[in-house]
């Protein structure tokens, strides 16, 4: 299949980015990042998590980050939660475009240290969620899988153990009279190869072409980029990517390991494959700058250090 002409970029750094950051993070500078990703022209931004601070103390802050940030027209604005409470506080926020979504974990381990839930506990959950979520008239459109394709605690996944959970996510979604349009797959702790993401891409694909796949990458072991490419042969046009490649996963991952694939390198990568994104580069470059600042530490992508293709041959023709 050819490549997509347009690919959308949902920037999950201001979230993920921030929820394993270790050090705490300023509510000011949250809220300064995500008006700087907004100003980059995304057209989907993942801004905080509404969880419990026990557990994840960076996200405190949500109800002041969701006041403090400004929308922009154009720009899909979205936030996590993990049960009513969560979904309830969001909502009040008034601030975020909320859609609900059905996610399962297929690794039953990394689901239990993750969410203090089996698998099977997870499914439960889930029939109890869209009865809130339909009583809050929200639409809900998607079932996603986690840690698709490996988990550091039980190696690699078989790509039938996906498809199975889909399909009972689905079945789940069917009996609420609830219409799914996507599937969303995470490769949480960067497991997934290019000739992995094809093979299960392409089984998704098969098995439901009516509903577009989505990725969520992450580039732990320096693959992200390559998956992502891998997905666009596919035809696959949704990704989510984190500025200057922040973020990861507070459960499995790695110390120092790299987090999301990069914003910004995806967006060279697309502009220099002759992908649409709609994202400001430079501006995005920016930002990724900035968060570097903000977080205090060097982050892996490569255009913080480097320039684009672009820049360089706008230099050379001066």
């Amino acid at each position: 299949m050819a490549l997509p002409k347009f690919v959308t970029i949902k920037e999950v750094g201001a979230r993920e980015g921030m929820q394993i950051e270790k050090g705490p993070i300023a509510t000011a500078d949250k809220i300064r990042l995500v008006d700087m990703l907004s100003e980059c022209n995304f057209k989907k931004i993942e801004v905080t998590s509404f969880v419990s601070p026990k557990w994840v103390p960076q996200m405190a802050d949500a109800d002041q980050v969701a006041a403090g940030f400004k929308r922009r027209p154009g720009t899909e604005y979205s936030c996590v939660f993990l049960n009513a409470k969560g979904l309830e506080r969001a909502a009040a926020t008034g601030k975020f475009d909320i859609r609900g979504n059905l996610y399962g974990t297929v690794s039953e381990l990394f689901c239990k240290k993750n969410t203090n839930r089996t698998i099977e506990e997870t499914y439960v959950d889930l029939e109890e969620r869209i009865g809130l979520f339909k009583s809050l008239k929200l639409p809900v459109e998607r079932v996603g899988v986690m840690a698709a394709w490996g988990c550091n605690y039980e190696g690699d996944i078989d790509p039938q153990r996906v498809m199975t959970m889909i399909t009972r996510l689905l079945e789940i979604a069917a009996r609420n009279d609830v219409k799914i349009t996507g599937i969303a797959l995470a490769d949480t702790m960067g497991w997934a190869t290019p000739v992995t993401i094809r093979r299960l891409v392409g089984m998704v694909q098969d098995r439901w072409p009516d509903k577009p796949v989505s990725l969520h990458l992450h580039d732990t072991r320096g693959l992200g980029i390559g998956n992502a490419f891998a997905a666009m042969e596919l035809g696959v046009a949704e990704f989510d990517a984190a500025v200057g490649g922040l973020g990861g996963c507070p459960y499995g991952a790695f110390k120092g390991a790299a987090g999301n694939i990069s914003s910004e390198d995806l967006v060279h990568m697309c502009q220099e494959i002759g992908v649409e994104t709609g994202v400001d580069l430079e501006k995005l470059v920016a930002a990724a700058r900035e968060a570097e600042v903000i977080v205090g530490h060097p982050l892996p992508g490569k255009l913080i250090q480097g320039a684009s293709l672009e820049s360089y041959r706008r230099k050379l023709a001066a």
